[in-house]
């Protein structure tokens, strides 16, 4: 019996390769580490070698100076020879192996059939202090998997990628990064014509559930093996010890992706497109396209303009990430192998889904518990948290501003606490709720100034607004991109309070309600 649904399988597409202009190869010094480059060691089935199509004329736009550091690069690396040449796609380093990889995948839950890196190109992969690091570039032109695109990726997009990869890791949640974003004149056309740009991300890897779903899909169980068994070796080798290494890998995935779901849902984060394609099979946060953080927090939010249905609306990713795991056990299926039948495997299969939901409860308990400012645990501490965010989500508080604010809550018998308490029209509600959490609060007779330290690191003052993305945009779209590196320095502290940039952690404008993001963002 199937995981999930079997749907209509698409026509793999074969790109026409006559059009790929082949950059030369420069030589070029290598960074300073060694190259391993393990995922193509795989073979040809699961990638097509091919180097990039680079950006003409291309310039610097900004750059993470953090992630620079994880590579153990030096801090004058964009100055070393050829940086620029190798990260905009105009040469290659000795020692890499650029690739596009092969996947498949659900796309707003219908089988799309072949799909890869249309538009990524992985560079190579870097033993680094940090372990084994991939770099890839995306917005690198033309692969066999582009179907329809022309593989670049554009100024906008780019920018918000790089922005919220590196947030994202400054608020301690898994997720790729983002090296440098490299620019060019170079025309490219999406719902207006805008410039080019790609990013250099990095990652331990870039595998995805539907690199799985690819091979049991098309009928090649010893690929499907041999991915398995690399992903084992490679990133979960406490697996290889399981009497079933293929169910503990699933159990593994599980856990981590419900953990992952639970960060997002703390600090208001939409993915806007879950599709299993989108999925890291190491529970990273991958491939930032038209996602947003709340701004009035509202459960229903859909942050894609491209998601009719309200497929990915915020409220609903626990349950997304619930079914793509189940799409991926339905992937691993014909490794199972009990004797006992393809029912009894899926069983089996089902049985290391079923840990998400508490580990999915585990993780946001001690997530909100944080937020709230608690120190112990007692039974009516999901309820509190459940009325406040009832109350956010009646009242359309701001989900950053509101949490912020409560972090200052006063316990003291005439606080009135109106900072948090004025983003409330219904006053008498949020009393009546401030009055149960300050009996909860002295219950375990927590002191006001120590809490509201421990709170502001679980609390975010910055994360990355859409309107401040977008200012960032048009400045650079103007040639100006101190805003960009700017705004990275603010988002790399989001829990400080940084005086100097209050204007970035305010309300947003009235004109910030009606930017809209999809798939081409």
């Amino acid at each position: 019996m199937p995981l999930v649904a079997k749907a209509t399988v698409a026509p793999a597409y074969t790109a026409d390769m006559s059009a790929v202009q082949v950059a030369p190869q420069a030589a070029l010094p290598p960074p300073p580490a060694a190259w391993l480059n393990r995922f193509a060691a795989l073979g040809a089935g699961f990638a097509t070698r091919l180097p990039a199509q680079g950006l003409p004329d291309p310039h610097w736009i900004a750059a993470s100076e953090d992630c620079a550091r994880l590579l153990g690069w030096p801090e004058n690396w964009q100055q070393s020879e050829g940086a620029l040449a190798v990260l905009s796609g105009n040469g290659s380093w000795p020692g890499m192996a650029p690739l596009a990889s092969v996947y498949s995948g659900h796309q707003f839950g219908v089988w799309a059939g072949q799909l890869g890196d249309g538009r990524a190109l992985l560079l190579g992969e870097l033993d680094t202090p940090a372990g084994p690091m991939e770099l890839q570039l995306k917005g690198a032109g033309l692969t066999p998997y582009s179907r329809m695109g022309d593989g670049r990726a554009v100024l906008r997009s780019s920018i918000r990628e790089f922005l919220c990869s590196e947030a994202m890791h400054h608020l301690g949640i898994p997720t790729t990064r983002a090296l440098c974003l490299t620019g060019s004149a170079l025309p490219v056309r999406r719902e207006r014509v805008e410039t080019a740009a790609v990013v250099t991300r990095v990652a331990p890897s870039f595998i995805r559930f539907g690199h799985f779903e690819h091979f049991a899909h098309h009928g090649q169980p010893e690929r499907l093996r041999q991915l398995v068994d690399f992903v084992i070796a490679h990133h979960y080798p406490a697996c290889a010890e399981a009497p079933q290494p293929v169910l503990a890998l699933l159990g593994e995935v599980t856990r981590r992706t419900a953990r992952l779901l639970a960060q997002w849902q703390s600090v208001g984060f939409a993915h806007g497109v879950m599709n299993t394609d989108n999925m890291s099979i190491l529970g990273l946060t991958i491939d930032y396209g038209p996602f947003g953080f709340l701004d009035a927090f509202d459960p229903n939010h859909i942050c894609n303009h491209s998601d009719d249905s309200g497929r990915y609306a915020f409220a609903r990713q626990p349950q997304v990430a619930w079914w793509n795991l189940h799409a991926l056990a339905q992937a691993l299926l014909p490794l199972v192998g009990s004797g006992k039948g393809e029912e009894a495997d899926a069983e089996l299969l089902r049985a290391e889904l079923e840990p998400y939901g508490p580990a999915f409860s585990e993780a946001m308990t001690s997530l909100m518990l944080a937020k709230l400012g608690l120190q112990d645990t007692q039974a009516g501490d999901g309820a509190l948290a459940d009325g406040l965010l009832r109350l956010m989500a009646a009242q359309r508080a701001d989900h950053t501003i509101a949490w912020r604010r409560l972090c200052d809550f006063s316990t003291a018998l005439e606080a009135r606490n109106d900072a948090v308490r004025d983003l409330f029209v219904d006053r008498e509600a949020f009393d009546a709720w401030a009055a149960d959490y300050t009996q909860r609060l002295r219950q375990e007779m927590s002191d006001d100034t120590a809490r509201a330290l421990r709170m502001r690191q679980a609390n975010p003052k910055y994360v990355l607004r859409n309107h401040l993305a977008e200012q960032a945009i048009r400045q650079a779209e103007g040639g100006d991109f101190s805003e960009v590196q700017r705004l990275l320095k603010v988002l790399s502290r989001p829990f400080d309070e940084q005086p100097e940039h209050d204007a970035d952690a305010g309300f947003p404008p009235d004109w910030a309600h009606h930017l809209e993001v999809s798939c081409s963002s």
